[in-house]
């Protein structure tokens, strides 16, 4: 499953850079953004409705993503590529990194891989992506910044078999500034039903992002989880991004606040 050629000259690099402003208060990622394949990978033996659904990627996470970029003159750092390829939410140690079965389903393309297979994939797709973040989160440290930096994800309704009764969470590893206000503060929709660390938390492995390049650097960090059914649309997507720029500006003010106090 080794592809013969490389990602640049295929479908594109593995991460997709948006600059929407140099105000440096927010920086934007969403590793679960993409659905493409190498073209040598043939969508890992899946049919069309499997590449298509959640576990190959955070449906509607994208467009979020990028509205909030644009509302909040950020940086955004999304991967262009499924998250069946390599989740870049996972170090190269963790097994999460390349699933041999996700959500009951056999992943063909991802059983059995030599070393060297799985040493391409981080060579192409995870070592690029996080190159991205790592110099953009530089960046800001060298002009004396201290970004907020915020991850973007969405979960499906039903996993593994049970309903999820709940719109979006609110997650955070041992840095809990950000989360803490976010969960004290009103929402702008009184009918929304959050959770704090649902519906994964620390001890699921899904806070990599958060410790590699926001709490090893000092930075206040948050990751939301919306539920993807309420995400389909471009006009679900700019309602969700205008709720959440509203609720994270107000959030950077209190906590620019709080930390001269």
């Amino acid at each position: 499953m080794k592809p013969a050629i490389e990602l640049q000259t295929d479908k594109g690099p593995a991460a997709i850079c948006s600059n929407y402003g140099d105000n440096g208060r927010f920086i934007i990622v969403c590793e679960h953004a993409g659905k493409q394949f190498p073209e040598a990978m043939a969508c890992l033996g899946l049919g069309s409705e499997q590449v298509e659904s959640h576990i190959a990627w955070d449906l509607g996470a994208k467009g979020v993503a990028d509205r909030l970029a644009q509302k909040l003159e950020a940086d955004l750092i999304a991967q262009r590529y499924s998250r069946l390829i390599y989740d870049c939410n996972r170090p190269p140690e963790s097994w999460q990194a390349i699933r041999e079965k996700s959500d009951n389903i056999v992943i063909p393309g991802n059983q059995n891989l030599s070393q060297d297979e799985k040493n391409w994939r981080i060579d192409n797709i995870y070592l690029p992506f996080k190159q991205k973040i790592s110099d953009i989160v530089a960046n800001r440290l060298a002009k004396g910044q201290q970004p907020i930096f915020i991850t973007i994800h969405s979960f499906t309704p039903v996993y593994p078999g049970e309903k999820r009764d709940f719109h979006f969470g609110i997650l955070h590893d041992s840095d809990s500034r950000m989360a803490d206000i976010l969960l004290s503060s009103k929402l702008p929709d009184a009918g929304l039903k959050v959770k704090r660390n649902e519906p994964y938390g620390p001890d699921d492995g899904v806070m990599h992002s958060l410790r590699q390049y926001a709490i090893s650097n000092g930075l206040p960090n948050v990751m939301f989880e919306i539920r993807n059914d309420l995400i389909k649309t471009e006009e679900q997507q700019e309602h969700w991004a205008q709720m959440l720029s509203e609720m994270v500006i107000a959030a950077s003010e209190n906590l620019k606040t709080t930390s001269m106090n």
